[in-house]
C-alpha cells in the first residue's frame, strides 16, 4: 500500500472514529502514532508522540490560549455580561425590537471580552431571554438572536478560535485581532439591521420596551467602563508591541478579575471555578493542538498536504473559485465535526494552498471564522443553537426557524470580504505603517 492510500485510509478511519464518539484530540494523536508508525517504525512512532505531547505543553507561545480562556472565564462567572446587556438596554430597548438589538450589543461587548461563542450564547440565554419574555417577546426572535448573536464571540477578539488559527499558521495573533474588527462590527450592524427590519414587518415580535432617561443611561454606562478600558489597554498594548500576546491575556484576567472584586460580582468560590473551567477548557485546547501535530506528522509523510494542494491548483478554476470550494469544505466539515476541532483538522492541509494561490493569510483566518460563524448555528452539530435549547428548553424547530434570518447578513459579509479584502486588511496595514 503506497504512503498516500496509507493516509486517506487514516482519514477515513478518524472520521469513523470521532463519529463513534472518542474526542478529536485522542482520535487524532492515535491514528497519527498507528500511521506514523507502520510508514516509520514504531520507535520513531513513540519518539514523535513524545516530542509532540512536549513541545505543545512547554511551547511559550500557547500560553496565550489559557489566559485569555481564563479571562473570559472571570468575566463570564463575573457578572460583566449583565451589565454590558442592562447599558445596552437603557439606550435602546424602547424601540421595536430594542431588547433583541441590546442583545446584540451585549454579545459583541462580552464576546470581545471572553471570546467564547457557547459561554455568550449560555449567558445571554439566562440574562437576556427572561428579559424579552417579559417585555412580550416571541420566543422565535428572542433564542434566534441569543444563538446568532453568541458567535459574534468566534470573531471579535480576543477570539480562541483565531488564536489557535496564529498558532497553526505562524501568523501574528495581534494582527488577527485586528483584523476581525471591522467584519465583526457589520456582522454585528446588519444583525440590527435584520432585527429592526423584522420587528417592523411583526410588531408582535419584538413589541418596544420602557424608554430610558439619559440620566439612566449614563449611570448604566459606570458598568462598562472598565470594560471598555481593559480592551483598549489590552488590544493596545498588544498592537504597540508593549506586551506580547500571552503578556495581553494575563493583563487582562488580572484586570478583569480585579474589576469584578472591586464590583463584589465574584467572590473566592466563583474565582476557584473560574481556574476550574479555564483549566478544563485550556486542557482540552491544548490537547487537540497537541493531537492536530501528530496527526499533522503523519499526514506529511503521506504527502496528503502536497498532493491536495497540487491537485486543487491543477484544478481549471479560477483562485477565486477554488478559495471559496475551499470555504466550502469548512462549511460541511465544521457542520458534522465541532468547529475549532475541524478548524485544526482542515487548516494544516489548506493554508499551503492559500499561499500559492497568493491569498493573505491573515485575510484567510478572517474569512474562514465567518464560515466557523455559520457552522455553529446550522444543523446538524449546531453549537450555539443547542446551548440555547439546554437553557430554555424550547423545540429545535423554534430555534432554527429564528436563526434563519441572520444567515442573511452573513452571506452577505463573506461576500463583502471577498470582494473587498481590505475590510480585514485595512487596520492592520494603517496600525502597523
Amino acid at each position: 500500500m503506497s504512503e498516500t492510500a496509507v493516509g486517506i485510509l487514516g482519514l477515513m478511519v478518524l472520521i469513523v472514529v470521532f463519529l463513534s464518539g472518542l474526542e478529536l484530540a485522542f482520535c487524532m494523536a492515535i491514528i497519527g502514532f498507528l500511521g506514523y508508525s507502520l510508514l516509520v517504525s514504531v520507535q520513531a512512532g513513540f519518539g514523535m508522540v513524545a516530542q509532540d505531547i512536549f513541545d505543545t505543553l512547554s511551547t511559550y507561545g500557547f500560553t496565550v490560549v489559557p489566559v485569555f480562556i481564563l479571562m473570559g472565564q472571570i468575566a463570564f462567572n463575573g457578572g460583566i455580561a449583565k451589565r454590558l446587556y442592562d447599558s445596552a438596554h437603557k439606550f435602546i430597548g424602547h424601540i421595536p425590537g430594542g431588547l433583541a438589538m441590546a442583545t446584540v450589543g451585549g454579545s459583541a461587548a462580552f464576546g470581545s471580552v471572553t471570546g467564547s461563542l457557547t459561554a455568550t450564547a449560555a449567558t445571554f440565554s439566562s440574562v437576556a431571554i427572561p428579559e424579552m419574555d417579559r417585555y412580550g417577546y416571541k420566543r422565535v426572535i428572542s433564542t434566534g438572536v441569543v444563538a446568532a448573536a453568541g458567535t459574534l464571540g468566534c470573531l471579535i477578539p480576543p477570539s480562541v478560535p483565531l488564536i489557535v488559527y496564529g498558532i497553526i499558521t505562524e501568523q501574528s495573533i495581534g494582527k488577527l485581532f485586528l483584523a476581525s474588527i471591522i467584519p465583526g462590527l457589520i456582522v454585528a450592524f446588519f444583525f440590527i439591521a435584520i432585527i429592526y427590519t423584522w420587528c417592523r414587518v411583526n410588531p408582535s415580535l419584538g413589541p418596544k420596551g420602557e424608554r430610558s432617561s439619559w440620566k439612566e443611561r449614563m449611570v448604566s454606562l459606570k458598568g462598562i467602563i472598565g470594560v471598555l478600558i481593559i480592551f483598549i489597554v489590552v488590544m493596545g498594548g498588544l498592537l504597540e508591541g508593549f506586551f506580547t500576546p500571552t503578556e495581553a491575556g494575563s493583563i487582562g484576567a488580572f484586570a478583569v478579575g480585579l474589576l469584578a472584586f472591586i464590583t463584589r460580582q465574584i467572590n473566592i468560590k466563583m474565582l476557584f471555578r473560574s481556574l476550574e473551567e479555564s483549566l478544563v477548557t485550556a486542557c482540552m485546547v491544548l490537547f487537540l493542538i497537541a493531537g492536530s501535530a501528530i496527526f499533522g506528522h503523519f499526514i506529511t509523510v503521506t504527502k496528503i498536504p502536497m498532493i491536495a494542494a497540487d491537485w486543487i491548483m491543477g484544478l481549471p478554476l479560477k483562485p477565486s473559485l477554488i478559495v471559496v470550494f475551499i470555504g466550502l469544505i469548512y462549511l460541511v466539515g465544521g457542520s458534522f465535526i465541532d468547529d475549532l476541532a475541524f478548524l485544526m483538522l482542515a487548516t494544516p492541509i489548506f493554508y499551503p494552498v492559500i499561499l500559492k494561490l497568493g491569498y493573505d493569510l491573515i485575510w484567510f483566518g478572517v474569512f474562514i471564522q465567518l464560515i466557523v460563524m455559520v457552522g455553529v448555528i446550522i444543523p446538524p452539530v449546531a453549537m450555539n443553537v443547542f446551548v440555547v435549547r439546554n437553557v430554555t428548553h424550547d423545540p429545535l424547530s423554534v430555534i432554527y426557524k429564528g436563526v434563519i434570518p441572520f444567515l442573511l447578513s452573513f452571506v452577505i459579509i463573506i461576500f463583502l470580504l471577498f470582494v473587498f479584502p481590505q475590510l480585514a486588511l485595512f487596520i492592520p496595514s494603517f496600525l502597523r505603517q
